[in-house]
């Protein structure tokens, strides 16, 4: 077990504070990990301008039939949120989750959600038999700002009031040319893990603003990504070998690497 991938050299592109356990996996199983974080997640804080609105919908809990937790991160901070302001959990609500990694994050806090078996994505939760009667329900989306709007405009049209209570702000960390050198160029790479179609976009940002480094290696390196849909944002961007693991969690991204 320990040289499965023995020799295998890993771009980790995960947030910094979600990347410990997928490292400490890589080098168990012989790998070389290089961590190069693609997303910073920034929690709002009370200087930010929404910070009272969000708190009001946290306050307002209970007027919800159904709360859905669109990722690992809008479960941690938002149990931080209502940990704060509820010190029992509001009874009549249905807790959701996008993918397992998700409601795990929510089980750490007491909180049993309901996620799709079929998928991690929006359209496996939207599937379930869980919200497919929503109409005259009220339904707070627990997320980063911005994102996909599929999940809250199906929920609409199936007859939902669909509320964002917006967390945290994902931004794109900043390196110096210097930097990318180090982690992308200095020594060949043979994979390039990537957990989040907002991570190929910023690789992609990051390395065309970098006009002395070419990308023409990138594109050659193995490439991991957790669904179909970011498969072909790489495929069109250039990428000439994709692999779709079965998810974006640890465990999937490191089976579609086995031989």
């Amino acid at each position: 077990m320990a040289d499965q991938l023995a020799n295998l050299r890993v771009l980790v592109t995960r947030p910094a504070h979600q990347a410990a356990a997928l490292l400490q996996q890589l080098q168990a199983l012989g790998a070389s990990p290089v961590p190069c974080p693609l997303l910073e997640i920034c929690p709002v804080s009370e200087a930010d301008p929404d910070y009272h609105p969000l708190k009001q919908q946290i306050m307002d809990l209970d007027l919800y039939q159904h709360v859905i937790f669109i990722s690992p991160n809008a479960a941690r901070i938002g149990c931080d949120w209502i940990d704060q302001y509820w010190p029992q959990l509001p009874v009549g609500i249905q807790w959701l989750a996008i993918g397992r990694q998700s409601a795990e994050q929510l089980l750490n806090y007491g909180i049993a959600a309901y996620h799709s078996p079929l998928g991690y994505d929006s359209e496996a939760l939207l599937a379930s038999p869980a919200l497919q009667q929503v109409a005259g329900e009220r339904i707070l989306i627990m997320r980063g700002q911005g994102g996909r709007e599929k999940l809250a405009s199906t929920l609409r049209a199936r007859g939902a009031e669909v509320s964002y209570a917006e967390l945290y702000r994902r931004q794109c960390p900043d390196y110096s040319a210097a930097e990318l050198k180090q982690c992308l160029f200095s020594q060949p790479l043979d994979v390039i893990l990537i957990s989040s179609g907002e991570g190929l976009s910023n690789l992609l940002r990051i390395t065309a603003t970098t006009p002395e480094l070419s990308r023409d290696s990138l594109f050659n390196c193995h490439l991991v990504v957790p669904s179909e849909r970011v498969q072909q944002d790489a495929k069109e961007a250039g990428f000439k070998r994709v692999t779709t693991a079965s998810g974006p969690d640890d465990a999937s991204m490191i089976s579609a690497l086995m031989p």
